[in-house]
């Protein structure tokens, strides 16, 4: 019989866990709630296919809903006077 290798345990550190932080809105630029619109209404418009529209619809609704969340909830950085 082979004889066993003792085997030191590393010592387990205690990690303190991280607090989540605040959630923070990210200013968005102008032209995607355009887009988001615009797309919108062109694939209301123009698109036949029914599963289509409804994808389209449903993604273009998120733009439009995440700009209006960028727009009300973003930091505002005014300008500096000298």
């Amino acid at each position: 019989m082979a004889k066993r290798k003792s085997v030191k345990r590393k010592s387990i550190i205690k990690t303190r866990k991280k607090r989540p932080q605040k959630w923070k809105a990210v200013p968005l630029k102008n032209s995607f709630m355009i887009l988001s619109m615009l797309g919108f209404l062109i694939t209301g418009y123009m698109v036949t296919n029914t599963n289509y529209k409804i994808a389209f619809l449903t993604v273009f609704t998120a733009m439009f809903i995440a700009s209006l969340i960028s727009m009300t909830k973003a930091p505002v950085k005014l300008p500096k006077y000298n």
